[in-house]
């Protein structure tokens, strides 16, 4: 099993504000299906995901 490690996704709102949700997750795909999990608007527009990065390549 693959160690978790944090990833940041950054997302624009409707009003075309940065956001970011923080998650542990195995890689950038995996922290992408948990965000649209625990975040309503992520999941109702995927498309507005900005970026998905580790915190080592912040």
């Amino acid at each position: 099993m693959s160690a978790r490690r944090p990833y940041t996704v950054r997302f624009r709102t409707p009003d075309n504000n940065t956001l970011e949700n923080c998650f542990y997750a195995t890689d950038a795909f995996q922290a992408r299906l948990l965000a649209m999990e625990f975040n309503r608007y992520i999941k109702d527009h995927p498309n507005r995901i900005d970026k998905i990065f580790s915190a080592a390549q912040r």
